[in-house]
Parts: C-alpha cells; structure tokens; sequence
C-alpha cells in the first residue's frame, strides 16, 4: 500500500482506487478450508437471532393482553435498531484493538453485554407485561393499564441495538474470515444462522411458554403454567451468550485479510474517513438507485407481514399454535437457502428475487382471504386441523417466496462489496433494506386503527373511537362491531402498490445487475501524512 502513496501533508481530496485483479471474474467456490468458518459464521448469526426472535414473540404477548394496534406500531420501534446501525457502523470500522481482532474488539464485548443485559432484563420484564396482576383462572387475561409499553419498547430497543452492533461486526469479519470465492456463502450463514436463532427465541419460548402446549405434549399432569416464563427464559440465554462468547474470544483466532486467500487490501481509515467514505459510497449513482429500491421493494408486503398473525389471534387462533406453525418449515427454511444458493452465487443473483415477488403478492391476497373466513371457522374457540393445514400452506409457499428474496439481495449485496471497507459497506446495504422492511411496517400498525370503523350495536351515534364511548357502549349493553376493517384496506393499498412497484423495480435491478463490479467500487480518501 505504501509504493502508491505520494507524500503530502494534507488529506488528499482525490479518489484513490485499487486495482482490483480479475474481478470481473467469477472464481468457482472451494470450501477446503472454510469448512470450520463457515461454522463459527452460523453460530454467530444463531446468537444473532436470539433476541430477535424474542423481540418478535412481545407482539403476541401483547395482543393477548389486550393491546392496540398503535401500542403495536409503538413496540414496533424495537427492531429499529437494525434499520439505523448505519450511523454507527463507521466506529465499529475504525476503532479497534489490533491485538486481539479489528472484529472480535467489538464482537466479544458486544455479546458479553447481550448475555448482562438479558440477565439483568429477565428480573423485571414480566413486571413491565403486567404478569404481577394476572388472574387464576386465565393467566393471560392482564389489565390494559398495567402495560408498560414506553419501558418495554426501550429496553428491547437497547437489547436490539446491541445485536445490531454484534451484526456490523459479522458482516465485515464474514468478508475476511472466508476466502474471497467463497463469500457468497455468508448469506446463507446468515439466512441459516439467523432462521435457527430466531425458532429458538420465537417459536420455541412461544411454545415452552404456553400450557397448553406443554400439558399435551411435554407433561404427564397439567399445570395452570407453560414450562418457563420471558424471565426464565432471558435468564438462560443470558447465561449461554456468556459462556459462548468466552470460548469464541479464547479459541478463535482474527486472521487479517490476506492476498493469498484472494482478499484485497484493507484500508486503515479513521472515524473521520470512514463517514466520509460512506457519504462517498451513498453518493455513487448506482447506490442512489438501489437505495430508492431498497426503501421502497417491501412496502407492497407491509399490510401481510405485520398485521395478518394479530388479525388471526383477534380473531380466536391460539398464538402457540400459530408460532408452532413455524415447526413444520424448520427443515425447509434451512434447507431452502442451501438450495437457492446455487442460483445466487452467479453473476445474476437477484433474477431469483424478481421471480419471487409475483408469487409473494398472489400469496399475501391469499392470505387475506384466510384471515376473512378465519371467523366462520372458528367457533366456540375450537380450530379444525384442516384450518391449520390452510395456514401451514399459506404460510410454507410464503415463507419460499420471503427467503428467496432474502438469500439473492444477501448474495447480491456480498457480490457488490468492496472487501477493502467491508463492514462499511455492507452495513450500508443491510441497513437500508433493513429499514425498507421497518417504516413500512410501523405504519401499517399504526394506521390499522385509524383506517378502521366502528358502529356500537345499540347506538349508531357511537363509533367506538376510543375506550370511553367503548365503555358507553358496553354499558348500555351494546357491542362494538367493526364495519370496514382498516386491515383489508391496507391489504389493497398494498396490493396495488406493489404490482405498481414490480414494473417499476424489475428494469431498474437488472440493470444494476448488469454493472460491473468496477462500478461499484468506491473512491477511497487516504489520509497521507508528509514524511520528515
């Protein structure tokens, strides 16, 4: 690096470029060698997905106990954290021991804070759920005011915040850790590691978590109570973040990037470069473009993914039975980025994710239309198996639909990276498809309520609009019925939306497909200091 550097004493305003050799070629992958990484990058991205998961199952804790759906966009803000890491990810870049690692100096702290913070968050969170006021014939069943939903959506923002941090740190270590011909299988660590931390913080706490649940299938005689509670379970993966953490920082060693492992130079820019660096990277014309699409591709999803499980809860199914629906797919969404990697490590990953998102809208319509009939089927609380069988059909070829998508933007965005200022870079692209996913879906939540009309049975002067004229209505033995539910009005928006968006959005990708990796390389800034 230091033959191409002309001495000066200021900061030289000019692009600096590297050569980069061969990149326009696609080195076939050989993963001798890489075997042992690529199962350390699993298991980070496993750790990764456990308070994300556990995030996700507060929603339904919450609507169980009788919250709105805007203290659902409130909470919501939680997994903001993952959309905004961007404006910290240039100090994870920079600011680093180079003893002991340029990620392990943040991945380790990181995880050991994780594993303090659950500790110290599972003494208190069933409080802030209300769970002191429950009662001993419906456990459940909590006072709406006990709802501590400000203190909840801070302390699991911290906790998200944390993970998100953990994350930058991942994304860059992947682009070293693996040889050069080998990066594109980071996205499917990710997509695997992520999908099997996320079961076991959502699917297997929702199901531990429930009596029922456990009085059929884990016990000989029932009990009012599922096998743990969101303290106990806090507490235990508190326990193993520390324990794991310590044996990542004592067994695995941070090589740094090397030429014979196909990596390219690493630039050792400070804190002031790096955010100049990633205005320089936000600037560049074909990231202005991907940055319109990322913000706007998953806004025609918005309505199915964050409102259509609460509408089934609203509407008499369990919300164990609705997470264990995630059981049967466990094999297919691990198995599925394996297979869809092949077609995604080539030059034109994301043709998968256009073929995809037909279908995803046929099968959120889809969805709709189960939510719709969801009332005539359940009666007396009792949900037929066929009901079941038409959610778990909806949901698999959904959730193909999703991880397709999902593995060619990863593979996409592995391919497009420039390896000298990789944790910069793809914590751009994370982070903006991040958020792409995250205001779409605090908006729909929000506005549910408000799109949404309502008639007291008894008084056609009351529309329910707030818990008062509720309270009015049920004392004059009435009932609020809705007349036009604000959830299939957001379903048609969008709907409409999205076909709108897909004639848009499909020219726009294959021509960024197209580039060459040339283009996406940025100009580097290099601070060069005068030599006396």
């Amino acid at each position: 690096m230091s033959n191409r550097r002309k001495k000066t004493d200021r900061v030289d305003r000019e692009a600096l470029l590297l050569p980069v050799d061969d990149e326009e070629k696609l080195e076939k992958s050989d993963l001798r060698g890489d075997w042992g990484n690529i199962a350390i990058l699993f298991f980070l991205y496993l750790l990764q997905g456990i308070p994300i998961g556990l995030a996700s199952a507060i929603p339904m804790l919450l609507q169980n106990r009788g919250a709105s759906y805007k203290q659902q966009a409130e909470f919501s803000f939680a997994h903001w954290p993952f959309s905004l890491k961007l404006l910290w990810a240039p100090i994870v870049d920079s600011l680093f021991w180079k003893q002991f690692g340029r990620r392990k100096s943040w991945l380790i702290p990181t995880q050991y804070l994780i594993g303090i913070f659950m500790l110290i968050l599972s003494l208190h969170v069933n409080r802030w759920l209300g769970a002191e006021n429950s009662t001993n014939d419906d456990h459940s069943k909590v006072e709406h005011s006990t709802l501590n939903i400000p203190l909840l959506t801070g302390i699991f923002f911290m906790l998200n915040f944390l993970a998100a941090t953990q994350d930058i740190a991942v994304d860059g270590w992947a682009l070293t850790m693996l040889k050069r011909c080998n990066v594109g299988h980071a996205s499917t660590c990710n997509s695997v590691g992520q999908t099997a931390g996320y079961f076991l913080g959502y699917v297997a706490f929702m199901a531990l978590e429930s009596a029922e649940f456990c009085n059929s299938y884990l016990r000989s005689e029932p009990a009012p109570e599922g096998l743990v509670n969101l303290s106990g379970y806090l507490w235990f993966w508190g326990l193993v973040f520390l324990v794991t953490t310590t044996l990542v920082a004592l067994c695995k060693r941070e090589l740094a990037p090397s030429i014979d492992r196909g990596h390219e130079e690493h630039l050792e820019l400070d804190i002031k470069q790096t955010y100049r660096l990633l205005l320089d990277i936000i600037k560049m014309k074909p990231i202005l473009t991907l940055v319109a699409i990322l913000l706007t591709a998953k806004a025609g999803f918005a309505a199915c993914d964050a409102v259509t499980s609460l509408k089934l809860i609203d509407a008499g199914v369990p919300k164990d039975k609705l997470a264990l629906l995630v059981v049967p797919l466990v094999p297919l969404q691990i198995v599925l980025p394996l297979a869809i990697s092949k077609y995604t490590a080539g030059p034109r990953p994301m043709e998968v994710y256009l073929k995809a998102i037909p279908y995803r809208i046929g099968l959120t319509l889809a969805a709709a239309g189960i939510v719709w009939i969801t009332p005539a089927i359940i009666r007396d609380h009792h949900v037929p198996y066929y009901y079941y069988i038409l959610l778990l059909t909806n949901y698999g070829l959904y959730q193909i639909a999703l991880y397709s998508m999902f593995v060619a933007v990863m593979a996409f965005f592995a391919r497009i990276s420039d390896p000298a200022v990789g944790g910069t870079y793809m914590t751009l692209l994370n982070t903006l498809s991040n958020l792409g996913g995250n205001w779409p879906t605090t908006v729909v939540l929000w506005m549910v309520d408000y799109l949404t009309w309502k008639r007291c049975s008894n008084a056609t002067d009351n529309d329910c609009a707030n818990a008062a004229l509720k309270e009015t209505c049920s004392a004059a033995g009435g009932q609020c019925t809705i007349t036009i539910d604000g959830y299939y009005v957001e379903i048609f928006i969008c709907l409409l939306y999205g076909l709108l968006w897909y004639r848009w959005g499909s020219g726009k990708i294959r021509q960024l497909q197209e580039l060459p990796l040339k283009a996406w390389r940025v100009a580097r800034r290099v601070q060069r200091t005068h030599s006396s």
